[in-house]
């Protein structure tokens, strides 16, 4: 199995050896230190692309460059976005890959939570685009939100991460009319369930908490977790992400994954009771 530093040394290699691609065009990630924004961050390395991840936490790869924030917090975001431009005196493109998830049901939820929620998966990522629209202006280039098949099919006792996905796809679609006479263009990346360290941050809410629903939700969120675990690799999404920056004419949406085409496919011909049907099955309810 390859080390992160093996990775990286054989993105620097196919960097080094010809012009590619990428060359002279800095990318901004906003959450490259693990997961799909880790593995996104490599392949564009791989690309000959400059990138800068935006986060709490710093990726460890040595030819990223790192700037703090935490985009629940005031405007560290915004600043870094400027300070990030600013120090590579331009912006080709913006990915959007941080996110939050959170297993409880509707009735019970605190509102802090989803709330926090929302600032990380919709909020965020709407300020992200905002921020960096001024600079894509000058010259072109890609917006690309990390989405989820989730908010097409509904995750049960999920259902505000699923929301928050809905609404970052529908942003996509309406800024990429908006943006498209400057030559920006915008994508959602949906993957299905894929295998990260995410699976375990969710917040899982506890029996007293869940009251009457809490065996329904244990069996969705543990359901929800197999299927992850059990999905594609984080390397795979980032190759789909790192595609699209590269494409003359991108897609608005992409699905990641054979599974995650097959539901996209069954929703646009199936009535909706019988997607429901489905879904209730995939997460034992």
């Amino acid at each position: 199995m390859e080390t992160a530093g093996k990775k990286e040394g054989a993105a620097k290699g196919a960097a080094a050896g010809i012009r590619a691609e990428g060359a002279g065009k800095t990318v901004i990630i906003v959450g490259a230190s693990s997961g799909i924004g880790y593995e996104t961050a490599l392949r564009l390395i791989g690309r000959g692309f400059s990138v800068v991840n935006i986060s709490r936490t710093p990726c460890s790869m040595q030819r990223v460059k790192n700037f703090a924030a935490d985009v629940t917090v005031g405007n560290t975001l915004e600043k870094a976005v400027a300070e990030a431009v600013n120090a590579e005196g331009g912006l080709y493109a913006l990915v959007y890959s941080a996110g939050y998830s959170m297993a409880a049901p509707v009735e019970y939820a605190d509102e802090k939570d989803y709330r926090y929620l929302f600032e990380v998966n919709y909020f965020g990522a709407l300020r992200a685009l905002k921020c960096a629209v001024p600079h894509l202006k000058r010259r072109g280039g890609r917006v690309v939100f990390v989405s989820s098949m989730g908010g097409t099919f509904p995750v049960a006792f999920d259902s505000f991460y699923s929301s928050s996905k809905a609404a970052v796809d529908m942003l996509a679609k309406a800024a990429a009319i908006e943006l498209e006479p400057y030559r920006i263009r915008v994508c959602s990346v949906q993957p299905g369930g894929t295998s990260t360290g995410f699976t375990f941050k969710r917040k899982v809410y506890g029996d007293e908490e869940n009251r009457e629903y809490a065996a329904r939700l244990k069996r969705a969120a543990a359901a929800l977790a197999n299927m992850e675990q059990g999905g594609l690799s984080a390397g795979e999404v980032a190759r789909q992400v790192v595609d699209v920056i590269c494409e003359k004419h991108p897609p608005l949406s992409v699905r990641c994954g054979a599974m995650s085409k097959f539901y996209a496919a069954a929703k646009r011909v199936l009535p909706d009771r019988t997607t429901q049907f489905i879904n209730k099955k995939a997460y034992k309810q």
